[in-house]
C-alpha cells in the first residue's frame, strides 16, 4: 500500500516553530508530501534551508507572534531550541489546547507508519544514512529519508518517496531515540558525547542500550564489530544481528582496503566485503578514510538483510558524492587544497585527519579547529589535545558556545597550551574567524593542505581563504 495515503498528517494544518532547522525543514518536506498544509516561523538569519522551503511553497514568518498560529491549526511542531514557557507561539498553542510535538516526537510518530531504518551512534550517522537512502533509491525502492545535513546529490536533506522505507538519522542528543520506533538500526560507534545531557559514559551508553533493546524481534541490528562498546550494547538486542567492520570477527568483513591520493577533492577508497565464505567483490566510494569505508560496509550489510539488489548497492556507493561539511573540497589557495569538515569530537577529528594524511601523505596539514560548546571541550579536554597527531600545525579559535550552557571553565587558550604540551609549538590560539583568515592569507603554499574542523561556522575560514586570489 502507499503509505502516503495512510499518513496521520494528511489533510491537517501543521505549524512549525523554528522551521529553518535542518531536521525541521526535512520533516516539513515529508509532511507536505503526505498531504499536510505547512506553515512556519523562525529568525531572519539565512540558512540553506530557506531555498528548500521556498521550493515547497513555504515562506517562514521572520518573527514569533501568536497570530502565526492560525485558527485552523491542528498541530504545532517545535524545535527544542525554543521554550514553551517563553515562546509566544507555543504559549498561544497551549492556551488554545492545540496539540504540540517536539521534532523528535513528531518524527517518532512517522517511524511507526513505515518500515523505519534508523542510523545512530556517536559518529558517521549523516554519511551512513545518506548512503543507505541513496542505495534504496538507486534500487528503485523510493524511500523517504531525513538526514542531518545537505546531501550533495539531493535538493536538500530529505527524500519524500512513497516507498515502504523511512531512513532516519537518529540523534541521541536529549535522548531523542526514546521517541522512535525502529524496524532496523545501524549502530556505528559509541564515544561519550553531549556531557550537558549525559554526565558520564554510563548514562550515555544507557541511551543506546535501551534503544537497541526496543528493536522488535522481527527487526535487525547492524552494528560495528570494531567498537567494543558497540558490541557490548548489541548484546541487549533480541532481534536478528549482523556485524560489520575490519575485525576478523565481523559478519561483513572489510578486506583489501586502499586509497589513492585525492585529486581536486575527489577521493577513491576501494575495499572488498567478505561475508562468511562469500566474497562480494570490490566496492568503491568517493570518500576518504577507514571510517567512511566502515560506514559503507554497514549499508551493504543492512541492504543484504533487506534483499536489496547488491549490484544496485555497489553502483549507488560508487556514485555517492557525500554530504555537506564532510570532507568538503572548497577550492585552493596558492596551490594548497582547502577542505572543510564537521568533525567536532576527538574521535572524529582523529579519523578525519588520518584520512587526509593517507590521501595527501606529502602535504603539511594545517588544521583550524573551532571547539563546540564549553561542556564538551571541558569534559573531553585531554582527548581533544591528543587528537591532532596527523596535523602539522593547529589553529584554535575561541570556543563556539551553546545558548543552553553556562560559559566558562575552559578556554581555547588552555587547549592550545595542552596541544603544544604534547607537540611543542604545534598549536596557536587565534580568537576570531577574521583573524584566522588574515593569519592564513598569503601564507599557504603548494606544499600545504588546509582543513577547517568544527560544528559551528568555522567553514567561513576556509571560504575566506579560498576567496583570496592566488
Amino acid at each position: 500500500m502507499s503509505l502516503s495515503r495512510a499518513s496521520s498528517v494528511s489533510g491537517k494544518h501543521i505549524h512549525f516553530v523554528g522551521i529553518k532547522g535542518v531536521g525541521m525543514t526535512a520533516l516539513a518536506e515529508l509532511y507536505v508530501s503526505l498531504g499536510a498544509r505547512v506553515t512556519g516561523s523562525d529568525t531572519e538569519e539565512e540558512f540553506f534551508t530557506d531555498e528548500v522551503l521556498a521550493g515547497i511553497g513555504i515562506v517562514p514568518e521572520a518573527e514569533f507572534a501568536p497570530e502565526h498560529v492560525l485558527e485552523e491549526t491542528d498541530l504545532v511542531v517545535y524545535s527544542t531550541a525554543y521554550d514553551p514557557a517563553t515562546n509566544p507561539e507555543l504559549i498561544e498553542a497551549a492556551k488554545r489546547h492545540i496539540p504540540m510535538r517536539t521534532y523528535a516526537q513528531a518524527v517518532g510518530e512517522l517511524t511507526r507508519e513505515r518500515m523505519s531504518l534508523l542510523v545512530t551512534g556517536s559518529h558517521g550517522k549523516t554519511t551512513t544514512s545518506a548512503m543507505l537512502a541513496d542505495a534504496l533509491r538507486h534500487a528503485g525502492l523510493d524511500p523517504a529519508a531525513v538526514v542531518g545535513s545537505r546531501v550533495r546529490s539531493w535538493r536538500g536533506n530529505a527524500l519524500t518517496g512513497a516507498g515502504p522505507h523511512l531512513v532516519l538519522e537518529a540523534d541521541e542528543y536529549q535522548n531523542k531515540l526514546n521517541h522512535y520506533g525502529p524496524f532496523a538500526v545501524i549502530l556505528t560507534s559509541i564515544d561519550w558525547d553531549h556531557p550537558d545531557c549525559f554526565p558520564d559514559e554510563q548514562s550515555y551508553e544507557d541511551v543506546f542500550r535501551t534503544f537497541v533493546a526496543r528493536i522488535p524481534r522481527h527487526g535487525v541490528l547492524v552494528y560495528s564489530a570494531d567498537d567494543a562498546a558497540v558490541s557490548r550494547i548489541a548484546e541487549n538486542a533480541s532481534c536478528a544481528k549482523r556485524s560489520y567492520g575490519f575485525s576478523d570477527d565481523a559478519d561483513f568483513r572489510v578486506t583489501e582496503y586502499g586509497s589513492g591520493e585525492a585529486e581536486e577533492g575527489i577521493f577513491r577508497s576501494r575495499f572488498t566485503i567478505v561475508h562468511g565464505d562469500r566474497d562480494f567483490g570490490s566496492f568503491t566510494i568517493r570518500l576518504p578514510g577507514r571510517h567512511n569505508v566502515a560506514n559503507a560496509a554497514a549499508v551493504i550489510a543492512l541492504c543484504e538483510y533487506l534483499n536489496v539488489d547488491r549490484e544496485h548497492v555497489r553502483e549507488a556507493l560508487a556514485a555517492f558524492s557525500g554530504t555537506a561539511r564532510r570532507s568538503d573540497y572548497l577550492g585552493s589557495s596558492h596551490g594548497a587544497p582547502v577542505y572543510d569538515d564537521y568533525a567536532h569530537h576527538p574521535e572524529e577529528i582523529r579519523a578525519t585527519l588520518s584520512a587526509f594524511k593517507a590521501s595527501y601523505p606529502d602535504r603539511n596539514i594545517i588544521a583550524v579547529f573551532h571547539p563546540h560548546t564549553f561542556t564538551r571541550t571541558k569534559a573531553l579536554f585531554s582527548e581533544f589535545a591528543q587528537s591532532f597527531d596527523d596535523a602539522d600545525r593547529v589553529i584554535v579559535l575561541d570556543i563556539y558556545g551553546s545558548a543552553r550552557e553556562k560559559q566558562g571553565g575552559v578556554s581555547s587558550a588552555d587547549l592550545t597550551t595542552e596541544i603544544s604540551r604534547f607537540s611543542p609549538g604545534k598549536a596557536e590560539h587565534i580568537p576570531t574567524i577574521p583573524e584566522a583568515i588574515e593569519a592564513l592569507r598569503g601564507s599557504l603554499t603548494e606544499n600545504d593542505l588546509l582543513i577547517t574542523l568544527g560544528a559551528g561556522d568555522v567553514w567561513r575560514v576556509a571560504k575566506g581563504v579560498v576567496s583570496v586570489k592566488d
